[in-house]
């Protein structure tokens, strides 16, 4: 296979769209992801009340613009808490059960640890999540590296093509492990970086290539080298379910994050659209001009981006969930996104 047939390891290389398109769906702090849209509505809000031929003075004679607009949000917002407060808790429902799931919970937890210390070789998984992959990751260096010293001290055996292959297989899956291995150190669980990390790490590409190199050169590979990449592949298999589980903690804990957060700008968003229908009922009630704009703009455009904050928190955390669960539907050796492959496969 060509350099150029295999996907990039990191997750930026893969999704092909622009590095700042994905820093602000993915990498970027959820506060500026929501501040970045809210001064944008802000200032647009400001321009077209100064650039409209009718100001809003003058067509509050004619029908209530405010109060219409404000009694709309006042129902979105409460309706808007509501509902995701409600998808949070169906969420986390599923931690609720009686005690014989919490016990099948519990051996499920502890035989894949059992597994995987096995497979590591070591007396006991690290616990932190962040820990636990890293020492995962660098169990699958380590197999690696072995299968490289097998195929090397095969007198012979092997064909040059194949160490070849095993070379190049083994090269890459050990750069990619040392680059996700240094980015997962010290990292704490209930930040994105360590789910971040994790998605860098190409395990889904290694399986295939692995399962690949297996079949395509059995005859030319020694019995300890096919030994040796069977090893590696059943390790490289426990780092699926892995990063799966901690995905799927990494989701609630965002959820709740949401919610609180959803619940807090909620109650100054709700005291200024009340305020704004009952206090601000006639064009007379604000006067005057600040920077050659009228103050009634400035205080409706203000009054709008205030009420819109649990909305864009809302949107801010959704893209980021949206966006990994997008990119980590399939688990083990399947690729859902365009690859530049060949369109004959050679199957032999």
């Amino acid at each position: 296979m060509s350099d150029g047939d295999e996907p990039s390891n990191t997750m930026r290389g893969r999704v092909g769209q622009s590095r700042l398109k994905l820093w602000l769906l993915m990498d970027a702090n959820r506060w500026f992801v929501t501040a970045l849209p809210l001064t944008l509505v802000f200032a647009a809000l400001v321009v077209l009340g100064v650039l409209d031929p009718a100001p809003i003075r003058g067509s509050w004679n004619l029908k209530d613009p405010i109060e219409t607009t404000f009694q709309g949000f006042l129902t979105a917002i409460i309706t808007g808490v509501t509902l995701v407060v409600t998808i949070n808790q169906l969420v986390l429902s599923q931690e609720l059960g009686p005690l014989g799931d919490q016990r099948d919970r519990m051996d499920g937890a502890m035989e894949f640890r059992e597994d995987v210390e096995d497979v590591l070789d070591v007396p006991a998984a690290p616990p932190e999540p962040s820990a636990f992959l890293r020492a995962l990751i660098e169990g699958i260096r380590n197999r690696a590296q072995e299968l490289e010293t097998a195929s090397a001290e095969t007198d012979g055996n092997s064909s040059e093509d194949a160490e070849n292959a095993v070379s190049e297989y083994v090269d890459g899956l050990v750069e990619n492990a040392d680059e996700v291995a240094k980015q997962l150190e010290s990292e704490q669980f209930g930040t994105f970086d360590v789910l971040f990390a994790a998605l860098n790490f190409n395990y889904s590409w290694k399986i295939y290539e692995g399962r690949r190199l297996r079949n395509q050169y059995t005859d030319s590979l020694s019995e300890e080298t096919r030994e040796r990449l069977d090893n590696l592949t059943e390790t490289l298999k426990f780092f699926g379910p892995a990063r799966e589980h901690f995905k799927t903690l990494y989701f609630q804990w965002e959820l709740i994050n949401l919610s609180r957060t959803m619940l807090y700008t909620s109650i100054p968003a709700l005291v200024v659209a009340t305020g704004m229908i009952l206090y601000v009922d006639n064009p007379g009630s604000i006067q005057g001009f600040a920077f050659g704009v009228d103050n009634l703009v400035w205080v409706v455009s203000g009054a709008v981006t205030v009420a819109l904050v649990p909305f864009m928190v809302l949107l801010s955390y959704v893209l980021r969930i949206a966006t990994v669960a997008k990119r980590t539907l399939s688990i083990g050796p399947f690729i859902l996104r365009s690859v530049n492959r060949s369109e004959d496969l050679d199957w032999e």
